[in-house]
Formats: structure tokens, C-alpha cells, sequence
């Protein structure tokens, strides 16, 4: 796959005042010009995120309403229920909030549903079955719960209050929620927070819970430390690949430096399975930790991954992670199996003159896992894609797309064709009968080709600056570092070299020659780079324009300057 190569325009006045203002390096301050910073103070929170720098709580949407009536149940001594999602996000927002209703006096149980018995969300089933096992006059639905309007009305009816602690869209209108503590419903100016996921959330309800109470004067509130929870924080907010800005970089940044340091028994056993580094980033939690702690909640029931987290020793928290660990590579062997099978279905007859969309579905498909298959086969073709499966009268799936293609507005024009949706612009779900999949796909393809033009068929590279391969050096790399934790809204830094030639010839590594190793030189300077999964592509050869990511490679003690490469073209002047 050909990119479009997108280099962000240089500022070199900017760039400079900025170097001086803030002593930083002038290619440091063109990424940070890249990522819409110019301010003084946007600047120096970006580079120096710091706790203490959070919105007060109470700023969001009915917050206060979900505190007082949380207070006034602790104060009755009634039972609240915490209702979860089977994600990462929705373990770690329930496991914090039990971890601190608990410990600060509440009597409190948990319920996660099951994705295949009772879907996603707050449902009826959903419901009735968790107040069936926990009997309860206040439910706090996390990470789901915006759009439950039927859900809740059912509950209202049974003396069941309920709070709603979310961040997807809210419907219209919204659920009747004693409190609906949602970012989405914040208004234009209190933008700090609107993309904080559930877990961001819930750390934001605790802290709400113990200012208020240490107002009253509530025992136990003085003491409380909040800090220890953030390592769940940033598991939760790094996996729902939510924008790594605002409050979320704070939290995050806090939240890496705890979990790499957790002494949470579940955690430390996730971490041995996965064999993951002392000091962890944002790629080790969404490649390592996170499928781990999803895999349980994709195939059945997530209750395993909760329990995990909120082990109290090793002996308890060990065997769970292996069994996570057990059920991630089912989860990649069933993921690995449908890929395949889609993949070569899509290859025998996509063409890329008309085929915008790609929609396929099949009997038995495994619905824990079409999310993920459909995030493959849009690298592999970069279309917007949905990927249905599962059995009986409805088929359930799951859409992701590109940029410039809205699945929640196409969705919204296809809903004569499916029992239900909801989503994102850039995530959707759906409930379809298996008659309508190809009027669907049908649908689909008439939407995007009246949306987007054939360019934006081709992905963007996008490219910070571009660099000499003289000026590359640890120090650079080590000052560039301050852009980190990069992620969703904040990439990683990638940047182009011009006019450069093969030092030696290249070398194909890997057990089936699909990584190829190169050394490129400027005629000043020559680094190793590496091309992993490049498979059969064409190699760079005579004068050529590289697009590469830079790292540190580390290897037997020597620390040096490594491109990891992006892409090539013939060389530019």
C-alpha cells in the first residue's frame, strides 16, 4: 500500500521563538507547533503535565447530582451495584470504583454482562439479571448507559435509581438517569475533559466523592489517596484509544510511572505473562497488557479480567493471568482463522475503482473478535469495513473506518436495514438480519462514493519535519522523548530525508524474510533502519526519499540511533 506523503508545513520563525521561549530544541517546537501548540501555557502543560493541573471534578455534567446521591447511600447503608462494560475501559472504571466505594464505606458488588447472552450495554437482560444476583436500589452503569432509554425507564419503574457514568454519544432524548455524568453533554468551554473515557471518569468521581466529604467532615475521606489508582487510569484510558490530550495526558503520564511500578498483585502477574519491560509506554499497554485483559470479556464473560485486578495477593492473581493469557491466544487464533478468511474472500473480487466499502459477514463468525479483524482487513485495503457474524435470525458486527467517512451518519441512512446501531465516526456497531447484508453493503458503497473522492482511498502519511541524517543523534532523540506519552491525538513523531542511497545492500530478516534491514546514508552520516512487515515490497534503490520513525536500539549495552522505516519514494530535489 502506497501512501500520500503529508509533510506538516515548517514554521521556522515560530519554531525558534518557541526554542528560545522555552529552551527546547527549534524541531522539538515544530512538533509541538504541529500538535496545535503556540500559547505559553498550553506549551509548558504539554511538556511539564502535572496532577495538580485537573479540572475540578464538579465541572462535570451532573456531577454533583451523582455524588449526593451516592452520599446518601452510604449514609443508609444501602447496597449499590456497580454495572460494567466487558472492556478494558469498563474493568478498570468498575474495578476502581469498587476498590474505593469499598474502602470508603459503601456496601457495593459489581456485575460485567455477557457479550454473547447479553449483549453490549446497559440491557434489559443485562439488568434484570444483575439486580437478580445483587439486589440493589442504586445502579451505577459505567462505560455504558447513554443511550439505554427503555433500559432505565424499566428500572425507574422498579425503585431503581440509576447513574450513568459514560462517554458515548447520548441519545436524543436521553435516558432518565437520577445523574447522567457524561463529557459529551459539557459545553463549549469546558473542554478539558470531553475526551476522557470511563475510567478517566470514575478517578474523576472518586475525587469529586472525597472533596465533598472531606467537606463534610466524613471519616476516612482525609486519608484516602487517590494517586495508587492511576496505574488503572492509564491501562483503561490507553486501551479505548481515546486522545491522549488534555486531562487524559495527565493521567496517563501519572499513570504509566505508577503501573510501571504497580505493586497491584494482578497487575504484576499481567505483566509477567506478557513479559512486558520494566518501564512501560503507551505501545507496551495497548500491545501487551490490554489484548490480555480484553481477551476474556471478547469470548464470554469479562469477569475473569475483573477479578484479576482486584486480586489481593499472588496466589489468587497468578493462575487468572494465565488463564487471560490462555484465552488471548484463543482469541488470536480465532481472530487469525476469520482474517484469513475475509481477506481472500475481499481479494477474489474487490475492485478498488468502485468498492468504497467493505462489508462481509458469514454464520458463526465469532462477534468477540469482528472488531478487531475489521481494523486488519482496513490496513490491508484501506476501506472503510464491516465485519458481521454470529447465529440465529440476527447477525451483530462491527465497523471501522478512514478518515472523511462518517459510519455513524452513513449508519443513520441505512437504518430502514438494521434492527440497530450506534457508534463513532470512526467506530460503529450493528445489528443486521443476514437478508440485508448485501442491500447494506450496497447502501454502504453508494454513501462513500458520494462522500469521498478516490484520493482519500489512499492513506496519509503524515510527517513532522524533515531532518538530515547528520543532525540525528541520543540527545535528539532524548529531548524528542517529551512528546511522549504518544498515542490517539498525539502521534508518534515520524519525519522524512531527502536525497539518500543504500550504504550496503539489504539485508531480509525474519523466519520468512518478511522484515528487511537497510543502511542509509546522506553521504555525511549512515544509520541502520529497519522495515518490518514489509513482505514483497520494492526496496529503495539509487537516490531516494525515506520516511522513518527514529528509536533507540539497544543492544549489547550499545545504544544507537535506529530509523524504523515508514515508507520510501524516488528522491525529490
Amino acid at each position: 500500500m502506497k501512501y500520500r506523503w503529508s509533510p506538516a508545513p515548517a514554521h521556522p520563525l515560530l519554531a525558534a521563538q518557541m526554542a528560545q521561549a522555552h529552551r527546547i530544541g527549534p524541531l522539538l517546537a515544530q512538533c509541538l507547533i504541529n500538535r496545535g501548540l503556540s500559547a505559553d501555557g498550553d506549551v509548558e502543560n504539554f511538556l511539564s503535565p502535572r496532577l495538580k493541573h485537573l479540572a475540578d471534578p464538579f465541572l462535570l455534567p451532573n456531577m454533583a447530582v451523582a455524588v449526593e446521591r451516592l452520599l446518601a447511600a452510604r449514609e443508609a447503608d444501602e447496597s449499590v451495584v456497580v454495572f460494567g462494560d466487558y472492556d478494558v475501559d469498563g474493568v478498570t472504571s468498575t474495578a476502581l470504583l469498587v476498590e474505593v466505594l469499598r474502602a470508603l464505606g459503601w456496601v457495593v458488588a459489581a456485575y460485567l454482562p455477557h457479550r454473547l447472552d447479553e449483549g453490549y450495554g446497559l440491557s434489559r437482560d443485562g439488568a434484570e439479571n444483575c439486580l437478580a444476583k445483587y439486589p440493589a436500589r442504586l445502579l451505577l452503569a459505567v462505560d455504558c448507559g447513554s443511550t439505554a432509554v427503555e433500559t432505565i425507564a424499566w428500572l425507574r419503574e422498579r425503585a431503581v435509581d440509576v447513574i450513568v457514568l459514560d462517554h458515548h454519544q447520548v441519545s436524543s432524548p436521553p435516558p432518565a438517569a437520577v445523574a447522567l455524568v457524561n463529557p459529551q453533554l459539557a459545553g463549549a468551554d469546558e473542554v478539558s475533559f470531553r475526551d476522557l473515557c470511563s475510567v478517566g471518569l470514575a478517578f474523576k468521581l472518586a475525587h469529586a466523592l472525597l472533596k465533598r466529604g472531606r467537606e463534610l467532615g466524613l471519616p476516612g475521606m482525609v486519608e484516602f489517596d487517590l494517586r495508587p489508582l492511576l496505574d488503572l487510569v492509564a491501562l483503561g484510558t490507553i486501551a479505548d484509544v481515546v486522545s491522549l490530550t488534555g486531562e487524559n495526558r495527565i493521567l496517563v503520564t501519572a499513570g504509566l510511572e505508577r503501573l510501571s511500578k504497580t505493586t497491584r498483585p494482578g497487575l504484576v502477574a499481567l505483566k509477567k505473562v506478557a513479559q512486558s519491560p520494566e518501564t512501560l509506554n503507551t505501545m507496551d499497554v495497548g500491545y501487551q497488557l490490554a489484548p490480555r485483559l480484553n481477551a476474556s470479556g471478547r469470548l464470554e464473560n469479562a469477569l475473569e479480567s475483573l477479578q484479576l485486578v482486584l486480586a489481593r495477593d499472588a496466589a489468587e492473581a497468578e493462575p487468572l493471568a494465565q488463564n487471560l493469557d490462555y484465552h488471548n491466544q484463543e482469541r488470536q487464533k480465532i481472530e487469525r482463522g476469520i482474517t484469513t478468511e475475509v481477506i481472500g474472500a475481499v481479494k477474489a473480487r474487490f475492485n478498488p475503482q468502485t468498492d468504497y466499502v467493505i462489508v462481509e459477514g458469514q454464520l458463526l463468525w465469532h462477534i468477540g473478535v469482528v472488531g478487531i479483524v475489521a481494523s486488519r482487513v482496513l490496513q490491508q485495503f484501506y476501506r472503510p469495513t464491516f465485519i458481521l457474524g454470529g447465529e440465529g435470525d440476527n447477525w451483530r458486527g462491527s465497523g471501522r473506518s478512514i478518515q472523511g467517512f462518517d459510519l455513524a451518519a452513513a449508519l443513520r441512512e441505512c437504518d430502514d436495514l438494521l434492527v440497530r446501531h450506534g457508534g463513532h465516526a470512526m467506530a460503529a456497531g450493528v445489528t443486521i438480519l443476514p437478508q440485508n447484508v448485501d442491500l447494506f453493503r450496497r447502501r454502504l458503497n453508494e454513501i462513500a462514493r458520494r462522500t469521498l473522492k478516490p484520493e482519500d482511498l489512499q492513506p496519509l502519511l503524515r510527517l513532522d519535519a524533515e531532518v538530515a541524517l547528520r543532525d540525528l543523534s541520543l540527545d535528539l532523540l532524548a529531548e524528542l522523548d517529551r512528546i511522549r506519552p504518544t498515542g490517539q491525538g498525539n502521534p508518534a513523531l515520524q519525519f522524512w530525508s531527502r536525497q539518500l542511497a543504500n550504504a550496503r545492500p539489504v539485508q531480509r530478516m525474519g523466519a520468512e524474510k518478511q522484515h528487511a534491514k537497510l543502511w542509509v546514508t546522506d553521504g555525511r552520516a549512515t544509520f541502520e533502519a529497519v522495515w518490518w512487515g514489509v513482505g514483497d515490497k520494492t526496496m529503495p534503490d539509487g537516490k531516494f526519499d525515506l520516511a522513518f520513525a527514529p528509536q533507540v536500539n539497544d543492544f549489547g549495552g550499545r545504544r544507537s540511533v535506529q530509523l524504523k522505516v515508514l515508507d520510501w519514494r524516488p528522491a525529490t530535489l
